[in-house]
């Protein structure tokens, strides 16, 4: 069948569900060749210490798998399992796997669902986020979470309020226009009135930087207590806070508390947490008592159907989502197409990195938000060269 002639009759049936999708598609199709590699992408910046690790680095690292097919069709995408899990891959039909009236994908995956995700995508020549659901908004807004204490970098110590603005300016530049800035230095690099003291220093200066219109919000990684988050939001009332993440270990009575101390003073502050659960349902008391605003269940161990059903909880009380993800590159393509998908998406976060492997079209942040392309899959495709030179390949398998 001519392939054009074949995406056409493809995307006709995509409403249909998988036995429609089987009666056109040509019964040989099968996946023939699977790479897993590691993707490493360079940071514009050296990030630096939270209030619980020490420096971050200057790069990214994403478990990346290409599945190829006899068709000429490639599926890309962040996949942490493993070689034995994937090789029961090999010969098969890629549509088996796939399950359009759940939105999920069956198979040895575990989360790791993204480059089958692209392949049906590209298979039907449809975007990632219109498989998914399409019930967000056209453009996904974001937000910079890279402001690290680079304060406590040797080379910035005297002079760290510039390097600061140095950082805002740059992310601006992107096109960003949210911020998430870290504190908590006083749960272990300072003393903790002297780290609270320059937590607050920073978060004055970036507010008079960027001015009123951008949105600023705060992940302390637990560095704070419930006391002490409630005291900043007095002692910074102009800063005025969009999201509070992770001030202290989770606690439902404890969030409720300070939940109930913003209403009463009438901020407007979120309260955000979660994304150092491991299981979801850990977290669905944490939503049914709606002791959170957001939920920031990470991108990469969640997965597409993860963050979808986490999306469908939190609906429920009327919370949003916004996975967590630091560190990962790719996870920042898979936030944006769930964005696209969820109605109730509040921001996806960013972690600028850029290599020499991955070209991905389409995507461009303007005024706080990035657009979102109509390329089939994830709009992914991979540079050869760069891919020879510099992916660090861990499995090779083929039929």
């Amino acid at each position: 069948m001519e392939r054009r002639t074949f995406l056409k009759a493809m995307a006709a049936g995509a409403g249909f569900g998988l036995r429609a999708f089987a009666g056109v598609m040509p019964a040989d199709i099968k996946i023939t060749r699977i790479v897993g590699f590691d993707l490493i992408s360079d940071r514009p910046k050296l990030i630096g210490k939270n209030s619980r690790l020490d420096v971050h680095g200057a790069q990214t690292h994403d478990r990346m798998v290409r599945l190829f097919t006899n068709m000429g069709l490639e599926g890309i995408g962040n996949c942490r399992a493993g070689e034995e899990q994937l090789k029961q891959l090999l010969g098969r039909h890629p549509l088996g796997y796939y399950r359009p009236l759940s939105r999920s994908m069956a198979g040895p995956f575990a989360a790791g669902t993204m480059p089958l995700w692209d392949l049906i995508g590209k298979m039907t020549g449809k975007p990632a986020y219109e498989l998914l659901g399409r019930a967000g908004s056209t453009v996904v807004p974001i937000y910079d979470g890279s402001f690290y204490f680079s304060d406590l970098l040797d080379e910035y110590r005297d002079n760290y309020l510039d390097q600061i603005r140095r950082e805002i300016d740059m992310s601006w530049e992107m096109g960003h226009r949210a911020f998430k800035i870290k504190i908590g230095r006083g749960a272990r690099w300072m003393d903790r009135e002297e780290g609270y003291e320059r937590d607050k220093e920073v978060l004055q200066a970036v507010r008079e930087h960027v001015g009123p219109s951008a949105l600023i919000g705060v992940d302390a990684n637990d560095g704070y207590d419930p006391n002490r988050a409630a005291q900043l939001l007095v002692d910074l009332p102009g800063v005025d806070l969009a999201f509070m993440e992770e001030m202290f270990r989770e606690d439902i009575e404890k969030c409720l508390a300070l939940k109930q101390f913003i209403r009463s003073r009438g901020f407007k502050t979120l309260i955000a947490d979660g994304e150092t659960q491991s299981e979801l349902e850990a977290f669905r008391p944490y939503i049914e008592a709606r002791a959170v605003d957001i939920f920031q269940g990470d991108m990469n161990h969640f997965g597409i159907e993860g963050i979808l059903a986490a999306a469908a909880m939190c609906k429920s009380v009327g919370a949003r989502v916004a996975p967590h993800n630091w560190g990962s590159l790719v996870g920042f393509y898979m936030q944006l197409h769930v964005g696209r998908a969820v109605a109730n998406f509040y921001r996806a976060e960013h972690d600028p990195a850029r290599n020499l492997v991955l070209a991905a079209e389409g995507y461009h942040i303007r005024d706080g938000y990035c657009s979102v392309p109509d390329a089939p899959g994830f709009g992914l495709t991979v540079y050869e060269p760069g891919f020879e030179k510099s992916a660090k390949i861990r499995f090779d398998l083929k039929t």
